[in-house]
């Protein structure tokens, strides 16, 4: 297995490559060279697997036992999912109507970002440890990306992390899930910006061959194989758990919803599709609706600014994973993606070419819900059912709510309601709080601040040279 530059400027790497890559050198993203294709037979014999073996027969498939050998890949994953806190690592709630919640959020952080960093985590340790080598992690969070990226790595002494967060953009509790880790390998710097903004001098450093290069520069962002290749088994788990029955020829079809800001998840969905799991894909956002627009009308181009909303996690307009998805479904073609999104890197603007958007709008369909359709979703939930939305998953509600249909479907949520007591005031709902959250406001704290005017990515390059002179 071999994974290629979405954009076809760079030559193949194996699993290794690509894990320890942000963005390609080209500037596009890491894809397998070819979709592995289950039959049905392998499907009604996974059907019984638990999440954990779920993700040991995906990951399998996407590294080779040359690489990491089987029983070594095991132990990593079993290591890496010993910290949640459900015995079934995930747990899907049945609740009225048939509103199916497939809660993905019960690692450390409390939310779904644990499940693919923790595994990545320990795919990292097993080859630095191999070649005892150093690596420099640089991560840009909208909300939760930061704390699970550093809950993988601290600690660890062949690991620096640095963690760009927007300041205001995240609640506190994710910021201080962030803030309060104190550990010399543990770097977070509170940006004046939006989500975006950190995105850029990011990309600068990433795209800076030679720097990259020198200190061993990788990203746990969804711009990173890794982290799509373990969020593939949230599909699978989704579908065995709310199809009906799959004695029948064909397989059942299940709608899977999905909370959507950067496109991970959702480009994880669409591979599971292309491997030939029998899902409808929805595509659900807030009011950053460029995904929205792009598979309803073609139109991937970016809003005047990005709009604050209470599921901030998604307040994202430039979602880099639809690069690997419009690479899916234009049959690799590498050079359109390279004309394409440089057009859209140039202008921030792009019409999709007509062929493209049909096959896009075949494969998602797409729903966008306002501030006050979040709020109404998690008041009926918990008028319902007694049961706490996060907002994010409280968009996928919305459209379950707003859109009835026969065909079982299952809503992704991300997030625990706990991390987000602002919006659950604001629904008029009270706050259950974990211990562990309520500890956090009563700790000491460690950021950088990022201020408007300066050069972040210089303060970045300087930062992570002093970081090199400590190994």
């Amino acid at each position: 297995m071999e994974y290629v530059s979405t954009r076809g400027g760079t030559g193949a790497v194996d699993f290794e490559g690509a894990l320890f890559s942000g963005y390609a050198p080209d500037g596009g993203l890491f894809m397998p060279q070819h979709i592995p294709s289950l039959d049905g037979d392998t499907l009604r014999r996974w059907s019984c697997l638990s999440y954990p073996e779920l993700v040991k027969e995906l990951c399998s498939l996407f590294i080779t036992a040359e690489l990491v050998p089987r029983s070594s890949l095991n132990d990593l994953i079993d290591r890496a999912f010993s910290r949640f806190r459900h015995k079934d690592v995930v747990h899907l709630s049945r609740l009225k109507d048939g509103l199916n919640i497939l809660e993905l959020w019960h690692g450390v952080t409390y939310a779904f970002k644990d499940l693919s960093l923790s595994c990545t985590g320990q795919f990292l340790q097993y080859f630095l440890e191999k070649k005892q080598k150093h690596v420099t992690i640089l991560v840009g969070t909208s909300g939760d990306t930061g704390s699970s990226a550093i809950e993988s790595v601290r600690g660890q002494k062949n690991m620096d992390i640095f963690v760009l967060l927007p300041k205001g953009f995240c609640t506190q509790i994710q910021e201080l899930q962030m803030t309060t880790v104190i550990e010399d390998n543990v770097h977070v710097f509170a940006a004046h910006g939006n989500s975006d903004e950190i995105d850029e001098p990011i990309k600068e450093l990433f795209t800076d061959v030679d720097f990259a290069r020198k200190y061993n520069l990788m990203s746990l962002n969804s711009v990173n194989w890794s982290r799509i290749m373990v969020q593939i088994a949230h599909h699978f788990y989704a579908y065995f758990q709310c199809a009906p029955s799959l004695d029948t020829t064909p397989l059942p079809v299940v709608e899977i919803v999905v909370p959507t800001g950067g496109g991970g998840n959702i480009t994880a969905g669409c591979i599971a599709q292309k491997m030939g799991l029998p899902i409808r894909l929805v595509a659900v956002v807030n009011s950053n609706d460029i995904i929205h627009r792009t598979v309803q009308h073609g139109d991937f181009s970016v809003s005047e600014s990005v709009k604050a909303t209470l599921a901030s996690a998604m307040d994202i307009q430039e979602p880099y994973n639809v690069e690997r998805i419009l690479w899916l479904l234009s049959g690799s073609n590498s050079s359109l993606m390279k004309t394409l999104m440089e057009r859209f890197s140039a202008s921030k603007g792009l019409k999709l070419p007509e062929d493209l958007h049909r096959k896009l709008s075949k494969t998602l369909r797409s729903c966008s819900a306002s501030d006050e359709d979040i709020v109404q979703a998690m008041q009926r939930c918990w008028e319902e059912n007694q049961y706490l939305l996060c907002p994010h998953s409280a968009v996928a509600a919305h459209y379950h709510y707003s859109q009835p249909d026969s065909m079982p479907r299952c809503c992704l949520a991300p997030a625990s309601a706990a991390k987000f007591q602002d919006a659950l005031l604001r629904a008029g709902l009270v706050p259950q709080l974990p211990p562990e959250i309520t500890a956090l406001t009563g700790m000491e704290t460690r950021s950088t601040p990022l201020e408007q005017g300066q050069n972040w990515a210089q303060v970045l390059r300087e930062r992570i040279e002093v970081a090199a002179q400590r190994q």
